[in-house]
């Protein structure tokens, strides 16, 4: 649900503070009374010290002041990093696009949108922002981002977890999706801006998205969900990855006349060696950076052929190389915001995040028994509570939980774009919110994996059809 990947650009140097109880990184506790908000100017949030976006030409970077804690329990606030490009009085209105994680910040992919968005944002102004927890304000946790980088999928140790949730300790609770809502519509205040001409979301981006066009539908005038999480939260224990990876496996044969099947080598292989949680870790990586997995790029196919074979050495030197951090500091992803949200925001086997931690571990064992082999094929049903996310959130404290925004239908023009190869956010997502969305169309890209506008000609060609319609 991320991404920032290997493959993915490298943001500005790091910029990392300890978090505490009473503050986080970027906070300040000088800008008035619990709850007070923003910096207020003609009574709405305000933007201050504007200044050039570092190597973006025509980008203007500015800081959005917002409370740390919008309960009023502790003072303080954080400045998030805005970028804004293009007129205020654009034909089309104003483009909010966000990134995704939870744990990417937005300023330093200004340049990509850019390039990909050309010929939409000639008639729109496109804002991204750092969204908090990410860039400036990243929540650091060295012991697990050095064990798990960017990844969804690798499993952290119980340790690295208790680490970082006693650092935030209060804070653990303040960087929930509603209070990113809450930023969100402050920056819309301040920009001076009735109604965003669109909102655009790439993978955990497109939650964020739709809690805020379900929080503010008046406010949203269209909405783009590339790499589709669902609505009311993703499935904490990803079967619908993991079954979809057997389809993904058979169609790259297919297309490669392959001679084998790769679904099956793959079945063989985790029976045998008990290796489902890094293989799928491998196979969700390569469905971001070589979603049609050409031998070109990481020969996984053959890999595991040779392996099924008796030949493990490859693919366990690939599965090896990728089953743990990709090295990214927290101001280009941040582990820590990424397990502080996913924990508070998720409904999990054992409850929400205010569930006690006795019990946990017996409720994760009956839902992954509950499990129908077939649907997680080619792998084994203890993957799916053995993979990174259940694994992060099992020894989370008890926090207090999200605040979900109303479950209404979206109204407003929908374009939900889904890689056919994608396993970080599988397909079946994007086809469940498009059911229960009268207004959305679903276009699924063939060959495409994930964040189909940034990697895909095709995907960005379809978000540029709908923001010009």
């Amino acid at each position: 649900m991320k991404r920032l990947t290997r493959a993915c650009a490298a943001v500005a140097a790091a910029l990392t503070v300890a978090s505490c109880v009473t503050s986080a990184p970027g906070a300040s506790g000088a800008d008035g009374p619990p709850g007070s908000g923003a910096p207020r100017t003609a009574g709405r949030p305000a933007l201050t010290d504007p200044r050039p976006c570092p190597g973006q030409s025509g980008a203007t970077c500015s800081d959005l002041t917002v409370p740390l804690d919008r309960t009023g329990e502790l003072r303080g606030t954080l400045k998030l990093r805005v970028a804004t490009v293009g007129d205020a009085d654009a034909p089309r209105g104003t483009l909010l696009f966000l990134t995704g994680g939870p744990g990417q910040p937005g300023v330093p992919f200004v340049g990509t949108v850019r390039k990909r968005l050309a010929k939409a944002l000639a008639a729109y102004r496109l804002v991204m922002i750092d969204q908090r927890g990410t860039g400036g304000t990243a929540v650091d946790c060295p012991r697990l981002q050095k064990e798990v980088g960017s990844s969804d999928t690798v499993p952290p140790s119980a340790e690295a977890v208790r680490e970082c949730a006693d650092g935030l300790g209060d804070l653990r609770g303040r960087y929930t999706t509603a209070d990113t809502v809450a930023d969100l519509e402050d920056l819309r205040a301040a920009l001076g801006v009735r109604q965003w001409g669109a909102v655009d979301g790439v993978s955990y981006g497109t939650y964020t998205a739709g809690q805020y066009a379900r929080s503010h539908p008046d406010r949203t005038k269209r909405l783009i969900l590339d790499s589709v999480v669902p609505l009311d939260g993703a499935g904490a224990l990803y079967e619908e990855s993991l079954g979809r990876a057997g389809p993904v496996l058979r169609t790259a044969c297919a297309e490669q006349s392959c001679g084998y099947d790769p679904a099956a080598d793959a079945a063989d292989v985790v029976r045998r060696d008990g290796n489902g949680t890094g293989l799928f870790n491998l196979l969700v990586v390569a469905s971001i950076i070589d979603p049609r997995l050409t031998n070109g790029e990481l020969g996984i196919l053959p890999a595991l052929h040779a392996s099924a074979q008796g030949d493990p050495g490859r693919l366990d030197g690939l599965i090896a190389q990728f089953g743990g951090s990709d090295g990214a500091s927290p101001a280009e992803f941040s582990s820590g915001l990424h397990a502080a949200t996913l924990c508070a925001d998720t409904s999990w086997p054992w409850g929400d995040s205010a569930a006690p931690p006795d019990g946990r571990a017996e409720a994760l064992r009956r839902a992954v028994n509950a499990i129908e082999p077939r649907t997680v094929w080619p792998f084994q049903r203890e993957t799916a509570g053995a993979q990174g996310l259940p694994r992060t959130c099992l020894p989370w404290p008890v926090t207090r939980p999200n605040r979900a925004a109303p479950a209404r239908p979206l109204t407003m023009p929908v374009l939900l774009l889904a890689g056919d190869r994608d396993l970080s956010t599988p397909l079946a997502w994007a086809e469940a919110v498009a059911r229960r969305t009268p207004s959305a169309r679903l276009v699924v890209l063939k060959g495409a994996g994930h964040s189909t506008q940034s990697r895909s000609v095709a995907g960005a060609r379809e978000a540029e059809k709908f923001l010009l319609k």
